[in-house]
């Protein structure tokens, strides 16, 4: 993409401000429609240049109740936390806009600054990258992501903080810079052109164009509101269906060997997932009543209830569903939890929901990629995350709904959507296939569990996960 140079023309205050709220209820009756997005304003820049002053502004011409400002210090990059976790949870729903001081670049600026030894060139561009492709994954999901630079030259600079008492001057070095240190200066500027190709850089030196040129680019982007595209052009190329998924073992195991294994099993799982330095992400998926609650329940069987959060995962919320479809991931992945347990997962993106036809074809095709990105940004920031899919036949799967309907306290496992997904039997093994076929990957592989057996089901369970935390 081709940097967006200053160029400004000024119009009329009063009627860039009506255009600016038009604009704006015009995004945000967009909610539900098939032009729905929402808009992330990211506002870097060096200090003093202005973009404070340009957000304010901002805020006196559009309508304030419906623009949300969030300013962060800058957070260090750290290895045990993906970039974009510190804003995932404040991502906006469809017909919202956000304004963010504090970003991801004005992290990655900030570790690079003041790490120790100078951040490797290879690393700062991955670094890069990754936000690039992140950003385009919220643009696929109706999140527009706009990036404006406030630039300021060293001369304007300087003269700026001349005129500023001593004690604002020190309360600009606690983000973390000496703006009278022109080697600094000159640091932030070599470092920033590695990342701004994209941005609309504005030269602040006339705070009237200034505020004028961020508006205007701001109003440009609200406007823009094309339809989603629904279709894809090429054909989809089925994977073909693993016989692991067409017949699954029924060799039963024998109980006392069973209990023996889970005695000893559990209690190994349990310190291998409390002492590993990684964050440790178990999900299941699989065919209803393959035994997903049954090998959670054991899983944490040695396990206080603090050490793990389990997550049991329906269809979205309203309020999710105005928002990209991992977004409601993102905000269980929490900070202090050691260990997550999903009892299905963002998987429903190409299972579920492009079997109900919940998802279009080009969301649920874009999807394998997504979810390979989000979990590799997991896995690279010190999360170790161990994928199942449990494999029944479709007789034994009746048989349990049959004995869930007899047993009083088993019951309310069972629905009429149980019964009328039987159905889609076969469709859900085409889509297991696919989803095995493009999201096994060597730092999240899948591990397919195929057995009627209840007993050897666990305990092959409790086995992988010693494997893949390399403890058995």
């Amino acid at each position: 993409m081709q940097k967006n140079e200053s160029s400004c023309e000024l119009v009329d205050a009063d009627q860039l401000s009506v255009a600016l709220i038009e604009a704006q209820y015009a995004l945000k009756n967009t909610r539900g429609q098939k032009n729905a997005k929402s808009l992330v304003i990211l506002v870097s820049g060096i200090e003093l240049a202005g973009k404070g002053e340009a957000v304010k502004q901002l805020r006196e011409w559009v309508d304030p109740r419906y623009l949300r400002v969030k300013a962060d210090p800058p957070y260090m990059m750290q290895k045990d936390r993906a970039f974009w976790q510190p804003y995932a949870r404040y991502i906006p729903a469809e017909g919202q806009i956000l304004v963010m001081f504090g970003n991801w670049y004005s992290d990655l600026l900030s570790t690079a600054l003041h790490v120790s030894a100078p951040m490797d060139d290879t690393l700062f561009d991955a670094y890069v990258a990754q936000m690039n492709a992140f950003e385009q994954d919220l643009k696929n999901n109706h999140v527009d992501v706009i990036k404006v630079w406030f630039d300021l030259s060293w001369k304007s600079l300087q003269k700026r903080l001349d005129k500023m008492d001593a004690e604002d001057q020190r309360w600009h070095k606690l983000h973390g810079l000496d703006w009278r240190n022109k080697k600094q200066y000159d640091n932030v500027q070599k470092l920033r052109q590695r990342f701004t190709d994209d941005w609309l850089i504005i030269d602040c030196e006339d705070e009237e164009i200034r505020d004028q040129e961020f508006a205007q680019y701001i109003l440009k982007n609200l406007k823009h509101l094309p339809n989603y595209v629904t279709q894809v052009k090429e054909k989809w190329q089925q994977a073909e269906i693993p016989n692991e998924l067409l017949k699954p073992s029924t060799e039963e195991m024998d109980e006392d060997e069973y209990k023996a294994e889970l005695k000893k099993l559990t209690k190994k799982v349990a310190e291998a997932m409390r002492f590993d330095e990684r964050k440790v992400i178990i999900t299941f998926e699989g065919m209803d009543a393959a035994g997903k609650g049954g090998a959670i329940k054991r899983i944490v069987k040695k396990l206080d209830p603090r050490e793990y959060g389990i997550y049991t995962i329906a269809a979205p919320e309203k309020y999710e569903l105005a928002r990209p479809y991992l977004w409601r991931f993102w905000t269980k992945l929490l900070e202090d939890e050691k260990i997550s347990i999903f009892d299905r997962t963002w998987y429903g993106r190409v299972l579920v929901e492009r079997i109900e036809g919940f998802a279009s074809p080009v969301e649920w095709q874009r999807a394998y990629d997504e979810i390979n990105r989000f979990e590799k940004d997991l896995t690279d920031n010190q999360y170790v995350i161990v994928k199942f899919w449990l494999a029944i036949s479709k007789d034994e799967q009746e048989a349990r709904f049959k004995a869930r309907e007899e047993t009083p306290h088993k019951r309310f496992k069972i629905t009429e959507d149980d019964w009328r997904n039987r159905s889609h039997w076969d469709d859900y093994l085409k889509a297991a296939a696919d989803m095995l076929q493009r999201t096994h990957t060597f730092y999240a592989p899948w591990h397919v569990i195929s057995t009627n057996d209840k007993y050897t089901a666990r305990i092959e369970i409790l086995k992988a996960i010693l494997k893949q935390l390399k403890a058995d």
